[in-house]
């Protein structure tokens, strides 16, 4: 028989617990700060395998596979070395999926994604490393981009003027109607994102099937079907540039692989659903992706691609379906409501998936009032999480004038985000180097060394990249302005946040004679959080030996766990 977990409760009692199917754990930092284990999730298990894959799905599928083909092809010159990077950027998403994978079975009880597995592995400086992300991921990371796509694009559709406001007006109305459905039913919330994505994916397959076709001959009036794959090479760039800023593209076309990762304490069975159907969920955007771009080779011309300034799919709908002169193109209408609608899918993934890492870093203790953070009422949902980040992205819509204000604020979300991903592959070796010290058992899942060192190197070369200057000059990027002047804000904001951590955990405290600790505080609606409080230097051996097992450890016998 397996034996249950052993909690050691601050008061000195033990509490059983037992959750299905989870590997054999040992929590190798016993003094380390962070949230406490919530062992049954306030929030439910609404997340089934289908919700796993097509959560990550609708967050990775976005606009840019109907933009990104032909920005990564002028980039690199030619078709086939323009597959290989798709190719690329591919494994480059299942390395670092394996990383979070490994992580998933350490912490299979916290879902946080990102900001939990960083507590994990920096323990040291105390709160450091989830303190930095938090401050960069709640008041920078938004949908805003996408609420403004899906605006502009439905509004064509409709054939309705584009203008600031109404495109402002629009965008606000979704983040806001997004986060309406999510606040009031996580189960509901799921399944229209679950539908989204269902959409989405039949419209590239829909897109695949069509570009088959025209392979076969089977459309008489697209010439030489298949042509640009005569000679697949001919044509590549030589283009340092190019070559590099198309990587960082490709990369930028599958983020959103780790959406599930936030959710994980909302999964009954975490480490083996996650473990079958998150790689499946990339899997699948892999192969359509690939699908696409074959359809569209196969069907538009390559020069017509790199001369062109529209959209690649814009150029395949008209190739496929002409109209006639002076007349309403209604391909071209379909096409911009399935741009709207991929962006549509992106933001409410994007805001379920967020809302739980910003409700983790309040039980972390790095947001005032934690209490109201991990609070799951009225509606069983994480409201203060949604409520701030639908303030946040609708403020990023209005506030900053469309043009280089905006594209700025954009560039300056990604930057840092590759840097914390840098440092998480080099915690997971971190992690690796304590679990062996302390003797933990071995682990159900366990990335490749050489898997991750190749996450580790192209996470190195994703910050990197964005410092190489544009072809055209300093002053040729998506802004006027300097390049790279969001990625020196972008490490301005980890200063600036170097900076609050230190007077808040550092100086205030020497100043003031106290010391910061954190004890569990489990609200009326079974949610469980951190609540840092201020202990007097005077009082702080008689403190610390009175709390040594405040902080919650899972531990769990590798030989009891198989009998």
């Amino acid at each position: 028989m397996a034996f249950p977990s052993i909690l050691k409760k601050s008061n000195g009692s033990d509490e059983t617990l037992s959750h299905p199917q989870l590997d054999p754990i040992i929590e190798e930092q016993p003094d380390a700060f962070g949230a406490p284990i919530e062992s049954i999730s306030p929030l439910g298990y609404h997340v089934d395998w289908i919700s796993v894959i097509f959560l990550n799905v609708s967050r990775i599928i976005g606009v840019g596979v109907f933009v990104t083909p032909a920005t990564i092809l002028r980039g690199v010159g030619s078709v086939g070395l323009s597959m290989i990077y798709w190719v690329i950027g591919f494994l480059f998403s299942a390395a670092s999926l394996c990383v979070y994978l490994e992580y998933l079975c350490y912490y299979p009880q916290r879902s946080g994604g990102i900001v939990t597995y960083l507590e994990k592995a920096f323990p040291r400086p105390r709160l450091m490393a989830p303190f930095l992300y938090a401050c960069l991921f709640c008041t920078l990371s938004t949908s805003s981009a996408a609420c403004i796509v899906f605006a502009e694009y439905i509004l064509l559709a409709l054939q309705y003027e584009i203008t600031k406001w109404n495109v402002r007006g629009v965008a606000v109305g979704l983040s806001t109607a997004m986060t309406m459905i999510c606040i009031f039913s996580t189960r509901w919330s799921l399944h229209f994102s679950n539908a989204i994505g269902m959409v989405k994916v039949l419209a590239l397959v829909l897109i695949a099937i069509t570009g088959l076709v025209v392979l076969c001959g089977g459309i008489p009036h697209v010439p030489n079907p298949g042509a640009n794959f005569s000679q697949p090479f001919h044509g590549t760039s030589n283009n340092v540039n190019g070559l590099v800023n198309a990587l960082l593209k490709i990369r930028f076309s599958y983020v959103g692989w780790e959406s599930v990762f936030s959710m994980v304490n909302e999964v009954k069975d975490p480490i083996p659903t996650l473990k079958k159907f998150a790689p499946l969920s990339l899997g699948v955007v892999f192969a359509l992706y690939m699908l696409v771009n074959i359809a569209y080779f196969a069907t538009v011309p390559l020069e017509k691609i790199k001369s062109s300034n529209e959209m690649i799919a814009n150029l395949f709908f008209e190739t496929i379906f002409p109209s006639a002169p002076n007349s309403t193109n209604v391909a071209l209408t379909v096409l911009q409501v399935l741009v709207a609608l991929s962006s549509l899918g992106s933001v409410i993934a994007a805001t379920i998936s967020a809302s739980r890492i910003i409700r983790e870093s309040g039980r972390q203790g790095l947001l005032p009032y934690p209490q109201i953070w991990a609070s799951t009422k009225p509606f069983n949902t994480p409201l203060a999480a949604y409520l701030l980040r639908w303030t946040v992205t609708s403020v990023l819509i209005v506030i900053p004038p469309p043009g280089d204000a905006f594209n700025f604020i954009v560039d300056l979300q990604y930057y840092p985000e590759s840097i914390y991903a840098f440092l998480l592959v080099i915690g997971l070796f971190l992690v690796r180097r304590r679990r062996q010290s302390v003797g933990a058992p071995s682990i159900s899942f366990r990335a490749w060394t050489s898997v991750a060192g190749f996450a580790l190197v192209v996470n190195l070369m994703i910050m990197i990249i964005p410092w190489i200057p544009p072809e055209g000059g300093i002053y040729a990027g998506d802004v006027s302005f300097f390049y790279a002047t969001y990625c020196i804000a972008g490490l301005g904001v980890i200063a600036i946040s170097c900076i609050i951590y230190y007077f808040w955990y550092v100086y205030f405290p020497r100043r003031g004679g106290y010391r910061i600790r954190q004890i569990t505080e489990k609200l009326s609606d079974g949610a469980q959080t951190s609540k840092i409080i201020k202990v007097p230097i005077d009082a702080l051996g008689a403190w610390d030996a009175a709390h040594v097992d405040d902080v919650e450890h899972l531990v769990r016998n590798e030989e009891e766990t198989r009998e």
